[in-house]
């Protein structure tokens, strides 16, 4: 596999002359999520206000929580974006609701689903355990858009097979955009428009390469 600083390189030359249409999304993403926290915020409101109507509370809370997970295709939209930028595929911000659309809402929603369940699942018995779990389904949104007659858990398991001896290389690509993560908090979270399409476009790079080992690896065993 190509070097971490490589697939970086590779992250920012698909980036060049297309950072705006990805900040916006991002910013559009942070937006819309920033919303669907909004009933929430008002039944922590109600609790201080209003103790005697803690049902009401629990209800708005329950509601964000309700809202934000039918909303997982977002960040899903986000990310395949990227993906295709990567394979010099147009990509526009309409792109972001591709979650919604075509018929894929519902195998995305259960895929990004059953990902974040498991993962906290894991995270139960063990920190590391989840944390190793969470990087073996990392793939799982480039899949689903990849393989579309596979099921929501079969991309998961497909997932798993391409990152079996790959988890640390991803680990350290990840822990790259440290520094770059401490200077956004800095910039009071602004610079994280940037940042989050940049570690995005790193991603990207990261799954193109590893399907491509995966499948040479296949043919070869065949």
């Amino acid at each position: 596999m190509q070097l971490n600083s490589e697939l970086r390189a590779q992250a920012r030359e698909r980036l060049e002359g297309k950072w705006g249409t990805f900040v916006l999304m991002t910013f559009l993403l942070y937006v819309i999520q920033a919303l669907l926290q909004i009933p929430g915020s008002v039944g922590d409101l109600f609790k201080v206000l209003s103790p005697e109507n803690a049902l009401t509370s629990e209800s708005l809370s329950t509601l964000s929580v309700l809202l934000t997970l039918l909303a997982l295709p977002l960040s899903w939209g986000l990310t395949v974006s990227l993906l295709r930028n990567h394979r010099e595929e147009s990509v526009d911000l309409e792109n972001l609701f591709d979650g919604f659309r075509g018929g894929r809402y519902t195998r995305v929603f259960c895929a990004l689903f059953l990902v974040n369940l498991f993962t906290f699942l894991w995270t139960l018995l063990l920190i590391i355990p989840g944390i190793i779990k969470a990087f073996s389904y990392a793939l799982t949104p480039y899949i689903i858009m990849d393989e579309p007659e596979l099921t929501a858990k079969q991309a998961i398991a497909r997932s798993c097979e391409i990152m079996q001896g790959r988890r640390w290389k991803l680990f350290c690509l990840y822990l790259s955009f440290i520094g770059w993560g401490i200077l956004c908090l800095l910039t009071f979270g602004i610079g994280f428009l940037w940042l989050v399409p940049y570690m995005n476009a790193s991603i990207a790079a990261f799954y193109e390469d590893a399907r491509a080992e995966y499948e040479a690896s296949k043919t070869i065993e065949q």
